[in-house]
């Protein structure tokens, strides 16, 4: 079974919904852990989006790198540039890979507008999720 890490600034939105569909994905292939270089706790809307496509994230928490500094990752995803940029040096070999996502959570307008911008942000995750297990541990 492979160890993935999906690391994003505050472990709250983007992050949080790779997971999800990571572990939707992969099953009993991959064991999925997500975290972020702070911690700003889960959002609601990310965990609305995701139940409006059938994945609950409710019960997720947001953690800390620094808790998994022991786990032997075998990958490493960052789904936002800062997190690239300040990703520690976890002591393993594990393959890294990055796709800058755009954060939902800034986005502006009307509720249904910020929504749409979740669902939009949400597709683009779950799109990358399938290609990442079909190409990584299929």
């Amino acid at each position: 079974m492979k160890n993935i890490l999906v690391l994003c600034t505050g472990n709250s939105c983007r992050s949080q919904m790779a997971e999800g569909y990571l572990r939707l994905y992969a099953g009993d292939k991959a064991k999925i852990y997500s975290a972020g270089v702070e911690t700003h706790g889960l959002n609601l809307k990310a965990v609305t989006i995701m139940a409006k496509d059938g994945v609950d994230i409710s019960t997720h928490t947001s953690n800390h790198v620094d808790e998994y500094k022991d786990v032997p990752f075998d990958y490493i995803i960052t789904v936002c540039d800062h997190a690239k940029e300040v990703c520690p040096v976890l002591p393993n070999n594990a393959r890294h890979f990055h796709f800058n996502f755009p954060d939902p959570a800034k986005a502006i307008g009307t509720d249904e507008e910020v929504m749409n911008q979740f669902e939009i942000v949400r597709n683009m995750i779950k799109a990358y999720a399938a290609r990442f297990i079909e190409r990584e541990l299929i």
